[in-house]
């Protein structure tokens, strides 16, 4: 089974953001309306009750979704500097097609096609979005040892892991492993160029990875981040700037034990087709969202 469901990022011009990822990333509309009250305040995020959202799906018809809601900026938030959902990843058939096709578009690249040294496997590239939202565009070639990974069905495909960054990354690790059953993956360090020039540190410096997992299906990042790094910047009542939300498939749902926002309810459209689904705060106060199997 496939854990990732969805991400939800916030956007200051829905119109814009909708046009961009279609014409750049391929990604369809199949919703779209105010936000329902009440699955707003299931997010803690009460103000975000009507606000303008749209929900796409990749060209390949994966049923894992993007959301996008639309809401102020906040004047503070810096991509890839606080705590939360820091990057989407999503995978594509080749890398270098898809670092020709953002060119010249509102996704500005900042991190180029580069293997990682150890994991031949994927090969990578990093966009940023108008409103600081960021973008993995990996190409895979191989499964890993102990995982499977998505080969893109489409030019540019579906959505398969979440990257989460963390003040402290074992507790992280710790609560999905408790809380909602993910075991930790594989930890490792590498160079990160990406974080390396968030922060301004030598690209030469390693930073602490791991993953959650579910069986052979890997779907969770967790980034280590400096010792300088801070809570998110966000409105007070509304969702957090750039990724606000994971959503994730459960095989047991009844076995997630952490503290609900509000008691989860049956949902029905995307992601949720009439499952039940409630929201978490892990730590950092990163919100994951858990949807019924």
């Amino acid at each position: 089974m496939k854990c990732l469901r969805s991400a939800t990022l916030t956007v200051a011009n829905l119109d814009a953001s909708e046009a961009l990822y279609r014409n750049v990333l391929d990604y369809r509309t199949v919703e779209s309306g105010p936000l329902d009250a009440d699955l707003a305040a299931s997010w803690a995020a009460p103000k975000a009750a009507g606000a303008r959202h749209v929900i796409m799906q990749p060209a390949s018809g994966a049923d894992i979704f993007l959301r996008l809601v639309e809401q102020a900026p906040h004047p503070d938030f810096l991509p890839l500097r606080s705590y939360g959902w820091a990057a989407i990843e999503i995978c594509v058939q080749d890398v270098l097609a898809a670092h020709e096709r953002v060119k010249g578009t509102p996704f500005e690249v900042i991190g180029p096609p580069r293997e990682i040294e150890g994991l031949p496997a994927i090969y990578p590239m990093q966009v940023k979005g108008p409103d600081g939202e960021i973008v993995y565009l990996t190409q895979i070639r191989d499964d890993l040892p102990a995982y499977d990974l998505p080969r893109a069905q489409s030019p540019i495909d579906r959505l398969f892991i979440l990257v989460m960054a963390c003040s402290d990354m074992k507790a992280s690790l710790d609560w999905f492993e408790t809380k909602v059953g993910f075991p930790t993956g594989r930890i490792m360090d590498i160079e990160y160029h990406m974080l390396a020039n968030a922060f301004g540190t030598p690209t030469s410096e390693l930073h602490t990875i791991s993953t959650a997992i579910h069986g052979r299906d890997v779907f969770l990042e967790l980034d280590q981040y400096p010792a300088n790094a801070t809570p998110r910047p966000m409105h007070e009542g509304w969702l957090a700037p750039g990724c606000a939300l994971g959503s994730f498939i459960h095989p047991d749902f009844d076995s997630v034990c952490g503290d609900w926002v509000s008691a989860p309810v049956i949902r029905s459209g995307a992601p949720y087709t009439g499952k039940r689904a409630g929201t978490l705060r892990a730590p950092d106060g990163t919100l994951v969202e858990i949807i019924e199997a």
